[in-house]
C-alpha cells in the first residue's frame, strides 16, 4: 500500500491522522496522504478558528468534507493560532493535490509540551499498517 509509506520524517503525526511540523516558533498543522487517501475528493474545508485564538489539543478546530463522509479536524498542539490558510475555502482540492505543502490548515504557536507528545514517522507508520487490516 503506498499511502502507509507516504510519511514524512520532518514531522509529528495524532491518532486522528493530522500532521504537526515545528519550525520558527510555531507548529503547522495538515492532514496525511493516509488520511486524503480514506477521505476521497474533499469538497470542503470549514476552519472554525482565526489568529489570535487560542486552542487546547484534542479538540476540533474545523471540519472537512469528501464525497464520502465529512470527518473533524482536531488541534495536535495547545496554544495561539497565528496563521489559517483562507486559500482551502476556495481550492479545498489543494489538500487532495499537496496534503504535505500547499494543503496546510493552521498553524499553531504553541504552549507548553509542543508536537513532542505526537507520534514519530515511525510510530505513525505502525499505526497506518494496523488500520489497513
Amino acid at each position: 500500500m503506498a499511502v502507509a509509506t507516504d510519511v514524512k520524517d520532518d514531522r509529528r503525526y495524532t491518532k486522528d491522522h493530522e500532521w504537526a511540523l515545528e519550525g520558527q516558533g510555531e507548529i503547522v498543522v495538515g492532514i496525511t496522504a493516509f488520511a486524503v487517501d480514506q477521505l476521497g475528493d474533499i469538497t470542503l474545508v470549514n476552519i472554525d478558528v482565526k489568529p489570535g485564538d487560542t486552542v487546547t489539543a484534542g479538540k476540533t478546530f474545523g471540519t472537512i468534507e469528501s464525497v464520502k463522509t465529512l470527518s473533524d479536524l482536531f488541534v495536535p498542539v495547545s496554544g495561539k493560532v497565528v496563521r489559517v490558510n483562507k486559500a482551502l475555502e476556495d481550492k479545498p482540492e489543494t489538500i487532495n493535490e499537496d496534503c504535505w505543502g500547499e494543503g496546510w490548515m493552521v498553524a499553531i504557536a504553541p504552549s507548553g509540551g509542543a508536537a513532542a507528545d505526537l507520534l514519530d514517522a515511525p510510530a505513525y507508520r505502525k499505526l497506518i499498517a494496523e488500520s489497513a487490516h
